[in-house]
């Protein structure tokens, strides 16, 4: 099982609860363990929240963004697209709103792109998720892991 940190902007916090839920559906290939943040930090301490997204980042092979209409300009996104990128972390981005903006730190990072509302391409988030670890260095060398998820 692969450990996944889950991004996404925090007015889409149903959709990322739904794309934890998905995780357990055994009709699906989603071999992922999604830890997160599905409820928001209870605190206006940015370097608090920052050390709260960072603990859920621990331990994690991939990041998956889920990309609403604005997850782009969401500074917590970009952030932890960042510390994923400084980490070693794969990206992928699943666009949940039509034409939204892909955020450009996967734009920059190459990240491949699925749309949720496709089922050839929701097919495709677990087997995108292994795509993208063997791409990185990290995903050469690194045993399977389980999937986590952060929110704002």
């Amino acid at each position: 099982m692969r450990r996944v940190f889950l991004s996404y902007q925090h007015r889409d916090q149903m959709r990322a609860k739904g794309f934890n839920l998905m995780s357990y559906n055994k009709n699906l290939k989603l071999d992922l363990s999604i830890r997160h943040l599905l409820d928001p930090v209870n605190s206006e301490n940015r370097n608090y929240i920052s050390s709260r997204i960072k603990d859920q980042l621990k331990g994690t092979s991939a990041t998956v963004v889920l990309i609403g209409k604005d997850t782009a300009q969401s500074e917590w996104v970009a952030r932890e697209i960042e510390w994923s990128r400084e980490k070693g972390n794969a990206l992928v981005g699943i666009r949940i709103d039509e034409g939204a903006e892909i955020p450009a730190g996967l734009t920059e990072a190459g990240a491949e792109i699925l749309d949720w509302n496709t089922p050839s391409d929701a097919a495709e988030f677990g087997p995108a998720v292994e795509r993208a670890v063997h791409g990185t260095s990290r995903g050469k060398d690194m045993p399977r892991n389980s999937i986590s998820h952060c929110s704002r």
